[in-house]
């Protein structure tokens, strides 16, 4: 199958890779110069991209998206029969908004954002959430397979693909500021926070990658980004968004919100997320 990639950062890139490592053609775009994957053509405009038969586009929000996928000359020049897959993480709102223009257009348009750092994606073990018509979903599965361990079809309306990642978004975004102030209790009562873990790690909250994970960074106080920090206050304000859009108060959300804000405030916006610990820890004085 012809596929086009638009965006090439961590993430596209390692995605990129493994859909031409799956016996694809892939024609990519990124808005900066880089080199080409493995396997990987690259295409001086991303109308150039959307001559195939399924397109990706991973750019890092609404924004990034509106001012290259809805660009003049772009859907319009599509190829026939094109799905679109936005595999980025954006707002409904948008969401809704691309699916109406592609509609319009008689283009195909499926949601298909993926839970995973760049590490899982190399691996092509990606979680892909996806929702779309059936016939443009089963086109754009045919490559999603290709990048993830597992993918969860949930529905013919895109934007509920997208309300799933920045509500499991805003669950990890949770987990880390509640270990950080979990660490900072323990360790305020003489207990190592490295045997709390353990203990917690064991019984309640075993299995948990989320924990798993970020308590590792937390106590190593190692938070070179994987996930910026900036990111992920984006996707809390999208979750904000999406709840206030919906006419629903959620107070944790917005305590969480205001913390990683001044978080990102005190110059930790281009850390990985976990490092809201370590201004926790320090706020806590």
């Amino acid at each position: 199958m012809d596929v086009g990639m638009i965006g090439l950062g961590l993430m596209g890139r390692a995605m990129a890779t493994n859909i031409a490592r799956a016996g694809h053609t892939v024609r990519a775009w990124n808005r900066s110069p880089a080199e080409p994957p493995e396997g990987v053509a690259m295409v001086d405009q991303p109308r150039e991209a959307m001559q195939s038969d399924v397109v990706l586009t991973m750019l890092s929000d609404d924004a990034a998206i509106r001012d290259v996928v809805l660009a003049p000359g772009v859907l319009d020049q599509a190829r026939a029969g094109l799905v679109h897959v936005v595999t980025s993480t954006i707002s409904v709102a948008f969401a809704d908004e691309l699916h109406a223009r592609h509609g319009e257009l008689g283009i195909g348009y499926v949601s298909a954002p993926v839970f995973g750092r760049p590490d899982v994606a190399a691996a092509a073990q990606l979680g892909i959430m996806v929702a779309g018509a059936p016939d443009a979903v089963a086109k754009a599965r045919a490559v999603l397979d290709g990048i993830g361990r597992k993918t969860w079809v949930l529905g013919e309306d895109p934007k509920t693909a997208n309300a799933a990642k920045i509500a499991g978004n805003m669950m990890i975004a949770t987990a880390i500021e509640s270990m950080a102030e979990a660490a900072v209790l323990a360790e305020s009562c003489g207990l190592d926070p490295a045997v709390f873990f353990d203990l917690v790690l064991q019984t309640q909250f075993g299995g948990s990658r989320a924990y798993e994970n970020y308590s590792a960074k937390i106590l190593k106080g190692e938070f070179e980004a994987g996930f910026r920090l900036r990111l992920g206050l984006k996707d809390l304000g999208l979750a904000a968004a999406a709840a206030e859009g919906a006419g629903r108060k959620l107070p944790l959300l917005a305590a969480l919100v205001s913390h990683m804000r001044a978080a990102a405030e005190a110059g930790l916006g281009e850390k990985d997320w976990s490092a809201v610990a370590e201004f926790t820890r320090d706020a806590s004085t």
